[in-house]
């Protein structure tokens, strides 16, 4: 029997699957099937998912992380998800600072102190950072970056700041009630659909100031939809909170990040000019343990799976009630 883990950062869900205590990993074409059969909200299991998180060996880190989201769709980076790998591979080597391979770059992990009892956290780097339309990417805008800027293309009044964490985002600070408003749907279903902007599609996030280093940000995510949280997003729109916002935050400067799912903190680090990374500290989830026939996983389905609940869904749920900032905007 081989073994996956439910698993959440802020909520946003995922399962693990280990590939080096598999008797043989499974090929890429296999993972992305498995990912979007177990991810399926309505007849995947448990409910489903964000996407599948894959741990593979590497001889430079703890291990290597792949994210396949709920539609097959690779992901450069999933910083929610990489605080539960982190976390997994904290339990499984007894480290509680190393590193994880990503597909874009080697990051920094450490095991941070309890949200609350019974909500473990940890705390992870995010980079690289670029601004470049290149690496997002963008064309057809007239800028060969955005930030804090108009884009009539878009939306005839909302500014926005365009980034890559490496996954690209783009983000516009609005008002509270445009957290509940139709435009980041449409807007980011638009993004994502063929069109001449944005031709991989963008990660759009809009996100609320509420007061000194305070945020609450809803993203609608490349390959998912609306998410719980998005942890590259929060980080991403934490970056352009402090460039564009300096009166509200600043570098070096914890920020606490609301969102539908819960709370992050994020730091804004400044190595020099130019050169930025972003800490993301939240919590590590785990809601259920998982067994399933290796051969199920071979076939690309989880047949035969079962599944135990740990109690750490409760814990978490006990946590987020009493999160300021709560009627704010729905979960999805």
């Amino acid at each position: 029997m081989a073994e996956l883990l439910k698993v959440h950062g802020s909520d946003n869900n995922f399962f693990l699957l280990d590939q080096t205590a598999l008797t043989t990993p499974l090929p890429a074409t296999t993972l992305t099937t498995l990912a979007q059969r177990l991810s399926a909200r309505e007849h995947g299991l448990l409910g489903g998912a964000d996407g599948l998180l894959v741990v593979d060996a590497d001889a430079e880190a703890a291990g290597r992380m792949t994210v396949i989201n709920a539609d097959g769709s690779i992901a450069k980076m999933c910083g929610n998800g990489l605080r539960t790998v982190s976390r997994y591979l904290s339990e499984k080597t007894g480290a509680d600072t190393f590193t994880v391979q990503t597909a874009e770059a080697r990051l920094r992990v450490h095991q941070a102190p309890d949200l609350a009892a019974g909500v473990p956290a940890y705390g992870v780097e995010i980079s690289p950072v670029s601004f470049a339309a290149k690496d997002l990417p963008f064309t057809q805008l007239g800028h060969e970056q955005l930030i804090d800027t108009v884009l009539p293309q878009l939306h005839p009044t909302l500014r926005f700041t365009a980034v890559a964490v490496p996954n690209p985002h783009l983000i516009a600070f609005v008002a509270e009630s445009e957290l509940n408003g139709d435009t980041l749907r449409q807007l980011g279903e638009r993004l994502n659909a063929a069109n001449p902007y944005f031709p991989e599609g963008v990660n759009v996030t809009f996100a609320a100031i509420e007061g000194q280093n305070t945020l609450f940000a809803r993203t609608y995510e490349r390959g998912v939809g609306f998410t719980n949280a998005c942890g590259t997003g929060m980080s991403a729109t934490s970056l352009a909170l402090v460039l564009t916002h300096p009166e509200v935050a600043q570098f070096e400067t914890p920020l606490t990040v609301y969102n539908p799912g819960g709370m992050v903190q994020t730091i804004v680090h400044q190595e020099a000019q130019g050169r930025y990374w972003i800490e993301l500290i939240g919590n590590a989830t785990v809601t259920d343990t998982i067994t399933v026939p290796e051969a199920s996983l071979t076939a690309g389905t989880f047949a035969g799976a079962t599944s135990t609940p740990t109690g750490e869904a409760t814990q978490y749920a006990a946590f987020v009630a009493n999160l300021p900032h709560r009627d704010v905007v729905a979960a999805v």
